[in-house]
């Protein structure tokens, strides 16, 4: 068998099962919300879970032990994560879209104004506010983790990122009250319906981000990242990082301008 500096996976059940998982999600979410049944959304929950628990381990196996991660493949996933970063601002880039589209030039049928008449905004100044500084300290923890690891200070980068990991579980505890005090809901115009899926997927986001930021830190614990391969992590601050600038337009666009 001929040599490859590159990694040829083997048969794997996960990618199947992934996105079987996956697809029961919004399926049994459309359960939940016109029959009131769970059993599809949990079910699909549980086996994404299960799924990425064990993906996951398969991979750290062979970067961390197996030793499979050669230069060229921590350049192709570094491409991967790049190139997943633009699939999501074109993810997010839809939802500006809708709402400059409704806001720059209101139909009459939300009053001819922005927000639609009825509408009574959130208070850009106070928790949105509060976020976006909580946001912005996040990045700077995360940030402050990623020096520490080049450098070899591994207790400074657990305190880096298990600062960062709690302030993405902050943001989302902020935004969660933030909706229970919000005086429209998501059937309130086309106001409501983008401002809840734009700052609703940004909030699963942060979800994501923070739960790839834990997984970081339980491997930085066990020592599984070194001065020179951490890619993983490289991948989580990106994606962190992402989040964070996402918020800023969503902050100015929405909170601030819109209101």
């Amino acid at each position: 068998m001929r040599r490859t500096p590159f990694h040829l996976v083997e048969f794997s059940p996960w990618p199947f099962l992934g996105s079987l998982g996956i697809f029961c999600i919004p399926i049994g979410f459309v359960m939940y919300t016109r029959y009131n049944s769970l059993y599809i959304l949990i079910t699909g929950l549980v086996l994404t879970s299960l799924v990425a628990y064990a993906w996951w381990r398969d991979i750290v196996r062979e970067s961390t032990y197996q030793g499979h991660h050669t230069s060229y493949v921590v350049k192709g996933l570094k491409i991967g994560i790049a190139l997943f970063i633009v699939s999501e601002v074109c993810f997010f880039f839809s939802f500006f879209w809708a709402y400059f589209h409704s806001s720059l030039a209101p139909a009459i049928e939300t009053g001819g104004s922005w927000p639609p008449y009825g509408i009574m905004p959130l208070d850009a100044f106070s928790i949105p506010l509060l976020n976006t500084g909580v946001l912005l300290l996040s990045g700077v923890s995360v940030t402050w983790a990623h020096h520490a690891i080049e450098e070899g200070k591994y207790k400074s980068a657990i305190s880096g990122l298990m600062l960062t990991v709690l302030l993405g579980v902050y943001f989302l505890f902020l935004q969660f009250g933030e909706y229970q005090d919000t005086s429209f809901s998501m059937a309130d115009s086309v106001y409501g319906s983008t401002f809840f899926v734009a700052t609703g997927f940004h909030g699963l986001h942060v979800l994501v981000g923070a739960t790839f930021l834990f997984i970081c830190l339980l491997r930085l614990w066990k020592f599984h990242f070194s001065k020179s391969h951490h890619v993983g992590f490289l991948a989580a601050a990106w994606y962190w990082h992402f989040v964070d600038v996402v918020w800023l337009f969503l902050y100015v666009s929405i909170y601030w301008w819109g209101s």
